[in-house]
């Protein structure tokens, strides 16, 4: 449990898990449209950089909603896992201007609004909240992954 023991260090984590499998899928863009290869690591890389793509953004609402973000700083977070290799600088940026704090706010205390109860409850229960953000980010996965690749959503 140490991994949702604060928000800094499970944005932290998400945020070179995101890092790190943006490096795998371009390596297997690499290896596939550059040097011809094979498209092994781009099925692999994809797939696994979607998956930390959904659950980077399930996280960053999280600690958002948690910490009280404001909107610009929630769309920054969200469009730092767009643009390869931005989750890190954003991530240390966050934790630079104070974003990113050292205990969770609404495990100690109820929320105000709907969506602040939502995140205290799954804080006081992580490990069913956990599980259901899982299933959750699992379904949203396979619904995108029967559409194909996003190249192909609009042609």
């Amino acid at each position: 449990m140490r991994l949702l023991s604060t928000p800094s260090r499970l944005y932290r984590v998400l945020a070179f898990a995101e890092m790190v499998t943006w490096t795998l899928l371009i390596v297997g863009m690499l290896l596939k449209y550059v040097l011809d290869v094979t498209d092994v690591l781009v099925r692999i890389g994809g797939g696994l950089h979607g998956f930390t793509f959904l659950c980077y953004l399930v996280v960053t609402v999280l600690v958002a909603i948690d910490q009280r973000w404001r909107l610009r700083d929630v769309v920054l977070g969200i469009g730092s896992a767009v643009i390869p290799f931005m989750t890190v600088p954003f991530e240390r940026s966050a934790m630079r201007r104070g974003l990113l704090g050292d205990s969770w706010r609404l495990r100690a205390e109820p929320g105000r609004n709907g969506l602040e109860k939502v995140v205290s409850l799954a804080l006081r229960r992580p490990i069913p909240a956990g599980l259901i953000a899982i299933v959750a980010v699992a379904i949203v996965f396979s619904v995108l992954l029967s559409l194909g690749p996003p190249t192909q959503w609009f042609s």
